[in-house]
């Protein structure tokens, strides 16, 4: 195996060796939300004409963890080789910056495919799952779990302690997240919020994914795989030169 291949090889075997935590506990947090509030709103909320709201809620739930254990896995793998002081024995390896990055972010993708995948065959145990579109999934997906792993690694290089990323998770990550369309329709928004839900990027991942599954929208696909691939590019830049400079690594 290459080095890169190598160290991909070894991030996928630190989430699976604790899957129990890392893909079971996920899945159920979004069964509990789709049980509660599918429970609770079935009745009183309406989307997409003919949409029941459970069915609505499923792939919101899917990408929002998705999203979550993305950004969560390559973070918390560089945090605790920092803190554990471990770090430096991948240093003392050939491997460029460039396969730091494509491992990581790689590691990143494999385990929110896996968290999403896990959801949606415990969500077909309640409501029917239909398929419009699969490519626009899979794109959403895919893109969706590299700009969250790349924001992690990001996240990752520049916290120092878990106090700090924690912040970042629980102050930036987690508040775009709930606010992106996942429980509603920004069209069920008062105009001045809809406007804010459209400068969030969280949004378009959502919504293009929701897309794959309906075939109905609140914004053009196109438009959200323009926003969602120009932020994954930005995204990755940022990374890149980070781990190119050794910031936060190196002393």
């Amino acid at each position: 195996m290459t080095g890169w291949q190598t160290l991909l090889y070894k991030e996928v075997l630190r989430f699976w060796k604790v899957a129990f935590q890392t893909i079971a506990g996920p899945v159920l947090t979004a069964m509990l939300y789709l049980l509660i509030f599918g429970h609770a709103l079935e009745s009183h909320v309406k989307v997409y004409g003919e949409v029941s709201y459970t069915a609505f809620l499923v792939p919101g739930l899917a990408m929002m963890s998705l999203l979550q254990n993305a950004f969560a896995n390559s973070s918390s793998s560089l945090i605790a080789s920092k803190v554990m002081g471990n770090l430096v024995f991948l240093m003392l390896t050939p491997l460029s910056y460039m396969n730091w990055f494509v491992a990581y972010v790689g590691a990143a993708v494999v385990r929110g495919l896996v968290v999403s995948v896990g959801v949606f065959a415990v969500s077909a145990l309640f409501t029917p799952i239909s398929f419009v579109a699969p490519l626009w999934i899979l794109v959403f997906a895919i893109l969706g779990a590299a700009l969250m792993g790349t924001l992690g690694l990001i996240a990752g290089l520049w916290a120092e302690k878990f106090d700090q990323l924690a912040a970042f998770q629980n102050f930036i990550v987690m508040p775009m997240t709930f606010l992106s369309g996942v429980f509603y329709s920004i069209h069920s928004l008062p105009p001045v919020w809809q406007t804010v839900s459209h400068l969030n990027p969280f949004f378009y991942m959502i919504d293009g994914f929701r897309y794959g599954f309906f075939g109905i929208s609140d914004v053009s696909p196109w438009l959200s795989l323009g926003v969602v691939a120009g932020t994954l590019a930005v995204v990755s830049v940022v990374a890149v030169a980070l781990l190119r400079s050794g910031y936060k690594i190196r002393s």
